[in-house]
C-alpha cells in the first residue's frame, strides 16, 4: 500500500487560485473579454424578456397574477385550523385529542390554556388526529383550547 495520500479537492483549488492570483494582469487581460461577451448575452436575454412583458408595468403584472389561480392561492384554501375546548382538573394530567374534519389530514397541533398547564407530549395520533398530554400543576381546573392544523 502506498503511504502517500492524494491532495484534497479543496487544496487543489486553493493552489490553482494562488497561481492565478500570482500571474497578475496577464490572466486578467484574457478574462475581461470573456466577461464582456457574457454581459452582452445577459443584456440580450433581458431584452427578450422585456418583449414578453409587452410594456406592462410591475403593478399590472402583479394584479394579473393575483387574478389567476396558482399554487400559492390554491394552497391557502387547503389549510384549516380546527379548535376544540376542554379542561384539565387541578393537580392532574391527561391526554387530550383533537381530530380534523372528514377527508382532511392533520399536520400540526397545539394548545392554549388559562391555567398552570404544562405539555409533556404533542404528536400525531393518526393521519387525522393530534394528541397532547397536559399536566395541570395549579390548584384549580384549567380551561384548555386545542388546535389542529388540517390539510385537505
Amino acid at each position: 500500500m502506498n503511504g502517500r495520500k492524494r491532495p484534497s479537492p479543496a487544496l487543489v483549488i486553493a493552489v490553482l487560485a494562488l497561481f492565478v492570483s500570482l500571474s497578475g494582469t496577464a490572466v486578467a487581460a484574457g478574462v475581461v473579454p470573456l466577461a464582456k461577451r457574457a454581459l452582452s448575452a445577459d443584456k440580450a436575454k433581458q431584452a427578450d424578456n422585456a418583449k414578453k412583458l409587452e410594456g406592462q408595468t410591475a403593478a399590472a403584472i402583479v394584479a394579473k397574477a393575483a387574478q389567476s389561480p396558482g399554487p400559492a392561492s390554491s394552497a391557502a384554501g387547503l389549510v384549516t385550523v380546527k379548535q376544540g375546548a376542554d379542561s384539565v382538573t387541578a393537580n392532574s394530567g391527561r391526554e387530550l385529542v383533537i381530530a380534523c374534519d372528514g377527508g382532511k389530514k392533520v399536520v400540526s397541533g397545539g394548545f392554549a390554556s388559562d391555567g398552570d398547564v404544562i405539555a409533556f407530549d404533542s404528536r400525531p395520533m393518526s393521519d387525522v388526529a393530534w394528541g397532547i398530554y397536559l399536566l395541570n400543576v395549579g390548584d384549580g381546573n384549567a380551561g384548555v383550547t386545542l388546535y389542529a392544523v388540517c390539510l385537505g
